[in-house]
């Protein structure tokens, strides 16, 4: 016979367990499809307008917080952290662009700019060692993300366009990567398999 503390551990079990879906495909994606469309930019291909602003505020920001509380509800430290952090970047970067042309701040100077930048680069570089336990793919994203907020860095400093230019190829590889990665998750979850290889 079942007693009433059997039965009450069987439902509390019951409502712990996670039937939610993974929310780290949503995130990459966010990120990664913005940031290769910004990279298009700073490589040269089309001038800084309302699309990447946009896709700033809603997809890349936006929707990569949404995901982050996700991973919060899902007891993932590392998932919160990163996706609710770079969903506020790109909240705060069009924040810097659009602020100015409302007359709501003055425009930021390319040292401060670089500053900006050098601490997206520190905290990218943290998250990198933190993805050492995690697949090859995750990897690649946040790594070659720490060589882009460093280049776009040095490129404000220096007021060199060819860094920034060379920065730009190196995202749109970057925001490629953490598409696949996403969209790698979104497939082998549908077929229960290995479809696209993480590493």
């Amino acid at each position: 016979m079942m007693t009433n503390e059997t039965a009450s551990g069987i439902i509390t079990q019951i409502k712990n367990l996670d039937v939610t879906g993974n929310p780290a495909p949503l995130g990459l994606l966010g990120f990664g499809m913005t940031t290769v469309l910004l990279n298009l930019h700073n490589a040269g291909f089309f001038a800084l307008g309302s699309m990447i602003l946009a896709m700033g505020i809603f997809y890349g920001g936006l929707a990569q917080v949404i995901a982050g509380i996700q991973e919060w509800k899902k007891n993932n430290t590392f998932g919160a952290t990163a996706f609710t952090s770079y969903g506020f970047f790109w909240l705060s970067l069009v924040a810097l662009l659009v602020l100015p042309k409302m007359g709501l701040a003055e425009a930021t100077d390319k040292t401060a700019m670089a500053a900006y930048l050098a601490m997206w680069s520190i905290f990218t570089a943290v998250m990198f060692i933190g993805t050492l336990k995690t697949n090859r793919a995750l990897q690649f994203v946040f790594g070659s993300l720490t060589i882009l907020f460093f280049l776009l860095a040095i490129g404000d400093i220096t007021g060199n366009s060819t860094i920034t230019v060379i920065a730009g190829y190196e995202g749109i590889l970057c925001g490629l990567s953490a598409i696949y990665a996403g969209l790698a998750q979104v497939l082998n979850e549908m077929y229960k398999k290995t479809v696209a290889p993480l590493g």
